[in-house]
């Protein structure tokens, strides 16, 4: 009844493969409970990717402890802790073993790494967020499972969202820069130049940006470690970055945004689902995946915008510190009420000394100029502009 534990279809173009059978004493590894589990875990990983390969879940481990050694620690701890959660609550055997409750655990605990700074407080949080991805797993199986829907991310994204919306309260957790304040949503006014980088590390960074990475190695990796378990999903993994690529470009998107493989990630989960996994592969498939791949790509402009106003990522969303590198500094400006047309709209217009002492348009925009004249060596990240007046907001 759920869809992703099933053996994606063969093809007569490309062959489903699984190297890891061949591994010498692998069934009798299994075989023991621990083994059993570990390969869950292993296979857990691959999950993220929709890969059921052990061998492909140490090579996305391989490729994200390379990146950054932290990202893996908690990439692990949670994939272990949620696959162990699965065991206790006795969650059918055939999924534990798959590694459906485990690859929502390891997306959990890299974006914990990624958004809030790394203090033993943080573990906890970790530990308390993966075991709730198993029961919101659960649930939703159970919830879904009338209409043969699977959960697929949605534990993993309501999880880390709840935790995320909580850390504001909680004021022995720290945010990295990556965690957004809430303001609102800033036109794209200027594309940047296109390169040969942009192209490349877009690419790459598209696919490593599954779990949080961006890094053009990890991504290579990604890419062989799903490659050695299907030929199917390596292809469409590929076309899924490099048509995001093209997608947001050719829209406009900012320039350090592509090469940064943010449009590129959805992207390539999209290309793998449909493209082999859900659906077997003929050419009305392979034509709904491309249209699917195209839409991902413009529906991730669409969620940032949506979230920016909340303070919450779009879930995998990289500001300053993956920007400056690049010569390319974020502010955001989060403005109170200002004496503009639009306030004439209101049901009951303030009055003109009322509108007098709230802040005017010049005054955001000094505020603008201000951001922007700064040397590159500094940079604000965020400005709240108000009224000196407060009564008046």
């Amino acid at each position: 009844f759920f869809l992703m534990i099933r053996r994606p279809p063969r093809s007569t173009l490309f062959p489903y493969t699984t190297l890891f059978r061949s591994i010498p004493g692998y069934k009798a590894f299994v075989a023991n409970p621990l083994g059993a589990f570990v390969d869950s875990v292993l296979r857990g990983v691959g999950q993220v990717m929709f890969q059921n390969n052990p061998v492909t879940g140490i090579l996305f481990l391989i490729g994200i402890f390379y990146n950054n050694w932290v990202f893996g620690l908690y990439a692990l701890l949670a994939t272990v802790v949620s696959t162990l959660a699965a065991v206790v609550l006795r969650v059918p055997k055939n999924l534990v073993r798959a590694g459906l409750f485990g690859f929502n655990g390891a997306l959990l605990g890299i974006a914990f790494a990624f958004f809030l700074k790394p203090e033993p407080v943080v573990i906890i949080y970790t530990i308390v967020g993966a075991m709730g991805t198993t029961v919101v797993m659960a649930t939703l199986l159970n919830f879904l499972g009338t209409w043969d829907t699977p959960p697929l991310t949605a534990p993993f994204v309501l999880v880390t969202w709840i935790f995320l919306f909580a850390f504001y309260q909680f004021s022995l957790l720290h945010a990295t820069q990556f965690l957004g304040s809430p303001g609102l949503p800033e036109a794209v006014t200027s594309v940047g130049t296109v390169t040969a980088a942009t192209y490349y590390e877009g690419f790459f960074k598209g696919v490593a940006q599954v779990f949080f990475q961006n890094n053009v190695i990890t991504g290579m990796i990604f890419l062989v470690a799903i490659l050695v378990n299907s030929r199917i999903s390596f292809l469409f993994a590929a076309l899924g970055s490099i048509i995001a690529v093209l997608v947001a470009l050719g829209m406009g998107a900012s320039e350090s945004l592509v090469r940064l493989g943010l449009y590129g990630f959805s992207a390539v989960l999209t290309g793998i689902a449909l493209g082999g996994v859900f659906f077997v592969i003929d050419w009305r498939s392979a034509l709904y995946t491309l249209f699917g791949i195209a839409i991902t790509a413009v529906a991730f402009g669409t969620i940032s915008v949506l979230l920016t106003p909340l303070g919450m990522p779009a879930l995998t969303r990289i500001t300053n510190e993956e920007g400056n590198p690049h010569m390319v500094r974020a502010c955001t400006i989060n403005p109170g009420v200002a004496a503009t047309p639009i306030l004439k709209l209101r049901p009951v217009p303030p009055s003109a000394e009322d509108q007098a002492k709230m802040m005017q348009a010049e005054d955001v925009a000094a505020a603008v100029v201000f951001a922007a004249s700064l040397p590159q060596r500094a940079n604000v990240e965020s400005m709240d502009l108000y009224p000196t007046d407060v009564s008046v907001g």
